[in-house]
């Protein structure tokens, strides 16, 4: 970087992700630091990523917020940038993110940026983006919350950038449906401990539909021919499945109290 002062730090989240993490860490060759937090990899994913200039700090937590907390308190930089394992910054994102930080106008009180996402489901491009906050002034982000669906809380306003990051995502069926299959049991207990109302057949039907236009009329998967139909039925039948796990979560907790 030319402003020797200002040290951009990189945190990665990992877990099994030994197909996607070398792309990642080359992608963030720029940054002066890179911190890997992984969450109890099985594979190769940290022998991976000790091939390049890394920290790898090892964190076992199903809270996200938690683990991205975790590599906030890691990290050195009076910058950081949140990247997921199956992300890659682009040059063109690189040249912006400099051109942000260095030198950065403290008079606007613009402390975070958000980074808009090009997402990719089984290999074609989604007409629509997605925007997600990942860029901060290390010392205004205050925290994370949320255990699933997370949140930055920083001290300023947010900004965002103009260039999007790859999201190579949904790359098959069967990490799909294992991704969906993990998560809605965190998802449904979550929803089961804040005392979501009681789920009825129509309730299924609704959030089946919700998932399902959401994906296909609104982000536009109506023009993607298959891939646009497979990802807005997925979508559906990810809704269904978490659902149908509360409900499943609230008969066995009315069997318990009656029994």
């Amino acid at each position: 970087m030319n402003n020797k002062s200002i040290l951009l730090s990189a945190v990665v989240i990992t877990k099994n992700e030994e197909t996607r993490i070398a792309k990642c860490l080359e992608s963030l060759g720029f940054c002066d630091e890179i911190i890997v937090v992984d969450n109890g990899s099985t594979d190769k994913t940290t022998d991976i990523a000790k091939r390049y200039n890394t920290s790898i700090e090892r964190f076992t937590e199903t809270d996200f917020s938690a683990l991205r907390n975790f590599g906030k308190d890691k990290s050195k930089g009076i910058w950081i940038l949140y990247v997921d394992a199956d992300e890659i910054i682009t040059k063109d994102l690189e040249k912006e993110i400099f051109q942000t930080i260095d030198p950065h106008p403290q008079s606007d009180n613009v402390n975070g940026y958000y980074l808009r996402r090009q997402n990719y489901y089984l290999g074609y491009k989604w007409p629509v983006q997605d925007k997600m906050q990942r860029l901060f002034v290390k010392d205004k982000l205050i925290r994370w919350k949320g255990k699933l669906h997370e949140t930055a809380i920083i001290d300023g306003k947010m900004g965002v950038l103009t260039n999007p990051l790859i999201h190579n995502t949904h790359r098959t069926l069967e990490e799909m449906v294992a991704k969906t299959n993990e998560w809605s049991d965190f998802e449904a207990q979550l929803r089961f401990n804040a005392h979501h109302a009681n789920i009825a057949w129509w309730r299924l039907i609704r959030v089946m539909m919700t998932g399902f236009f959401q994906s296909f009329m609104r982000e536009g998967g109506w023009r993607m021919g298959t891939v646009g139909w497979i990802e807005s039925l997925y979508q559906a039948f990810s809704m269904f499945i978490t659902y149908a796990k509360l409900w499943e979560l609230q008969r066995d907790e009315h069997v318990k109290k009656n029994t």
